[in-house]
């Protein structure tokens, strides 16, 4: 039992770039609440948050950029090929973090909550949980995604793989291993059988039958058990999708009645697929769609039985981010876009997400006027004064974006100080 009592948690580790966050964004497309525990460090040390003064008064001014963000690489730098350091940064973020997921934990609507940690089983939290998943991958895997898609540098690489405590000790302490050197559907198929054997193991017990009579009971040697069943095939279960009420607000009614969204999973990936290509003239195949369930979710919006549109987002760090989104030129193309615009609140609510954000080309002023209506604003990078807002808008934020900002909620987890 985990230390958060009705909540089944599950504790996702593996080191540096074997993919734990594809195999987090798979079990969020399957119903679990997320917490990434190391993205929750970053937020830690942004300017204001509890975390940030300590720190900088322990490793100094030079970890500073020049807008007086610490310069996570060059701290990375230092703390991994220094085990001292690295002992002094943890004592530092470790409780702050500790205490963002446990109110993250306890707050959670689902069941079964996941906390992705890659110093997991360093410390006390591979006590808390009650399942610990390991995402394994080789080193030439590790290698290729560090100097690919994260862009260090070859030796820095080697030195971040070589630092980590070897990958054997991690697979001897799992309950569940998730190798993810294949492609993503191999390790989607995993992931859901995994998966159903805990939504299984939730399953209420049926109440037993006072009808019949009891057993009478002798003394004897225990029974010896049955064997374990053999499980059933994996069958995919799509979480219940976000309804889409009709809704009123701003100056005209927007009516969403007959507009129906329902979640994308990955056996959706050929309509979602056929849809884009259809609207934007671009080679989407099948495939493509799958490799981008590794990092954000879709939405589908249909008018009767015709899919007229679709948006891709993500919540990454009570962050939420819809950086795609499709739409038939259909009368309904407002309702459209407002349904997808509920959804996504709805959905990035249940994620405990704090902000949400919609990137839109620069030629969409009509689009955006939808999402204002929705209770969006326009903002630009020098009006959102959240560090950790800031730097997520940057990441996707090409010349000319519009950019629009709905606050979820008030409380923040890592308040200010």
């Amino acid at each position: 039992m985990s230390r958060w009592g009705n909540k089944y948690v599950i504790g996702l580790t593996g080191n540096i770039a074997v993919g734990k966050s594809v195999v987090r964004q798979m079990l969020q497309h399957l119903g679990a609440v997320t917490i990434d525990a190391d993205g929750l460090a970053h937020q830690a040390m942004s300017p204001g948050a509890p975390a940030y003064k300590p720190v900088v008064e322990t490793f100094g001014q030079i970890i500073l950029n020049p807008d007086k963000t610490i310069n996570r690489a060059m701290l990375g730098s230092m703390v991994f090929s220094n085990p001292m350091l690295l002992e002094k940064l943890e004592a530092i973020t470790h409780p702050v973090i500790g205490g963002a997921i446990d109110t993250l934990v306890m707050r959670a609507k689902q069941k079964v909550v996941v906390i992705e940690a890659i110093k997991l089983l360093e410390g006390d939290l591979a006590k808390s949980v009650n399942e610990v998943w390991v995402v394994d991958a080789s080193p030439k895997s590790q290698y290729a995604r560090l100097t690919g898609k994260r862009k260090m540098s070859p030796d820095d690489a080697k030195r971040r793989i070589q630092s980590q405590n070897p990958q054997e000790e991690k697979r001897a302490a799992a309950d569940v291993i998730i190798n993810n050197d294949g492609n993503v559907e191999q390790t989607w198929q995993q992931v859901q059988a995994a998966w159903n054997k805990i939504k299984a193991k939730l399953q209420p017990k049926p109440a037993p039958d006072d009808t019949q009579p009891a057993a009478p009971t002798r003394p004897s040697k225990p029974a010896t058990p049955p064997e374990p069943a053999t499980p059933a095939p994996a069958q995919q279960t799509t979480p219940p999708a976000p309804q889409t009420p009709a809704v009123t607000s701003g100056t005209d009614a927007i009516d969403t009645s007959e507009i129906n969204v329902k979640r994308g999973m990955p056996n959706h990936a050929e309509i979602i697929a056929d849809f884009m290509r259809k609207e934007t003239g671009n080679d989407v195949g099948r495939m493509d769609v799958i490799m981008s369930f590794g990092q954000k979710s879709y939405l589908i919006a249909q008018h009767g039985d015709a899919v007229v549109g679709v948006i891709g987002w993500q919540v990454e760090n009570l962050i939420t981010r819809a950086d795609e989104l499709y739409v038939e030129d259909v009368p309904q193309k407002s309702s459209v876009i407002y349904a997808l615009s509920e959804s996504i609140e709805e959905a990035s609510r249940e994620l405990q997400s704090e902000v949400s954000f919609v990137f839109l080309p620069p030629d969409s002023q009509e689009r955006a006027a939808v999402f204002v209506q929705a209770g969006y604003e326009m903002t630009t990078i020098e009006q959102i004064k959240i560090p950790a807002w800031r730097e997520a808008v940057q990441e996707l934020m090409d010349e000319g974006t519009l950019v629009l900002q709905k606050r979820l909620r008030d409380d923040r987890v890592l308040k200010p100080i």
